[in-house]
């Protein structure tokens, strides 16, 4: 944490699993140990669309859990580029990183947790067990074009 607040800054990268019940129990967790200050970033949005639903869906629930407001950021097509552009502007203590499972996760088949703890900052991963149950995931619905 820097020295110059005792407010830990928190920046979660989630897309579709931005409002799966893992990463709210740690966020909620974070939150009781101290205070803490959470920006989500859903960087590999399909679309804007995607990501409009990704926000009005994990926002709310984001909040309940930190018992605050949340930032949000969208990020770009490169996810981590978006976070290394994320941590790099936004003083931030650590990162959590929530994955689908290994078997689906592009992000994992693309070493993102590997490349981003290469950034210097404690990273958290979050992700699921192989067979991941409703309760592991939410997904985003068809949206017809």
């Amino acid at each position: 944490m820097h020295s110059s607040s005792t407010t830990t800054r928190i920046l979660v990268v989630a897309n579709r699993t931005a409002a799966a019940p893992r990463l709210l129990d740690e966020v909620r967790r974070r939150a009781d140990a101290g205070p803490c200050e959470f920006t989500l970033l859903i960087p590999d949005a399909a679309d804007r669309k995607a990501a409009d639903w990704t926000l009005e869906t994990a926002l709310p629930l984001l909040r309940k859990a930190a018992r605050r407001s949340v930032d949000s950021r969208v990020g770009g097509p490169d996810p981590f580029e978006a976070v290394r552009e994320a941590a790099t502007g936004g003083d931030y203590d650590e990162i959590i990183v929530s994955t689908l499972p290994r078997r689906t996760s592009r992000w994992l088949r693309r070493d993102l947790i590997r490349r981003v703890e290469g950034l210097g900052l404690p990273v958290t991963a979050i992700v699921p067990a192989q067979r991941p149950t409703l309760e592991d995931l939410v997904t985003t619905p068809h949206v017809p074009g």
